[in-house]
């Protein structure tokens, strides 16, 4: 049904836009400089200015995002901002073409345990969805709840150091900010030959290729943008799937501002997995 796609689209989006893919990223080893401090081969260099990035970028607990995803003749798009100092917490507007909403924008807030959609469907706007007892009836929602309670932005670029593959393009203008660009491709199938670290365990590793391969993913590009203070300004991934063709672009600002995350109230609020089989089913007016 109609709901279940809007609902089936809000997670997978947000998946996207909390860090990767990826259930965690690397970002062990020396800690080093930003830029080009560490001297080297060029690949260590951008190594040490990556793991730089991923301590700032992870340790500033908060940022305004926006994040755009492409999907064949589908586009999602996402407005707000994310807070990660105690798991991963989100407040943002998704507007989605060719699948999502019709057009028309939509509050999504996500905590660590639950997402609401703000469906605007009879007295009772909003809906709950409880990740452990959705995840009963969509995986998507298994992979929702370890997004939310493990991820962060620094976890794009804790994989992509991962990979061992880092290059730097050059020096360019992201919305005003003078940025070092980076990238990466790596294939699936070299995923699990991987370097374990703390934050992305041989686990981790499993996880990720068992999901790329299920939609049919053999190999990922992700390009980084790095300000100067450090900080992840911009990321692109770009894979083919059994979807199609998939570009997920986001951009990432105002690091340390305030995120207003507020669960609505009770009496506002549907639960999906009390309403019937389906995702989002037997709403209630």
């Amino acid at each position: 049904m109609r709901t279940a796609r809007i609902t089936a689209a809000a997670a997978a989006g947000v998946v996207m836009l909390a860090g990767l893919t990826a259930c965690g990223g690397k970002d062990g080893g020396d800690k080093a400089g930003g830029g080009d401090a560490g001297g080297g081969s060029p690949v260590q260099a951008a190594t040490a200015a990556l793991r730089t990035a991923s301590e700032k970028t992870g340790a500033e607990k908060s940022a305004k995002v926006e994040m755009t995803r492409r999907t064949g003749q589908s586009t999602q798009s996402m407005k707000g901002g994310m807070d990660w100092s105690q798991g991963m917490r989100m407040n943002v507007e998704t507007t989605g073409q060719g699948g999502l909403g019709g057009g028309k924008p939509m509050q999504s807030i996500y905590t660590p345990e639950v997402m609401y959609l703000k469906l605007g469907l009879g007295a009772k706007p909003w809906m709950k969805y409880d990740y452990n007892a959705m995840a009963k009836k969509s995986p998507v929602f298994a992979m929702l709840k370890d997004q939310m309670q493990n991820n962060n932005p620094s976890r794009s670029v804790g994989l992509v150091l991962a990979t061992g593959k880092a290059e730097k393009v050059g020096t360019e203008d992201v919305r005003g900010v003078k940025a070092t660009h980076y990238t990466a491709t790596f294939e699936v199938a070299a995923l699990a030959r991987m370097q374990a670290s703390k934050d992305f365990s041989e686990k981790d590793m499993k996880s990720l290729e068992e999901s790329l391969k299920q939609n049919g993913t053999k190999n990922e590009t992700i390009d980084l943008w790095i300000g100067p203070d450090d900080l992840l300004v911009k990321k692109v991934e770009k894979f083919q799937s059994n979807l199609g063709s998939t570009e997920n672009t986001a951009y990432y600002s105002d690091y340390g501002t305030k995120v207003s995350v507020v669960e609505p109230p009770a009496s506002q609020v549907n639960d999906a997995a009390k309403l019937g089989t389906g995702i989002g089913a037997g709403l209630a007016g």
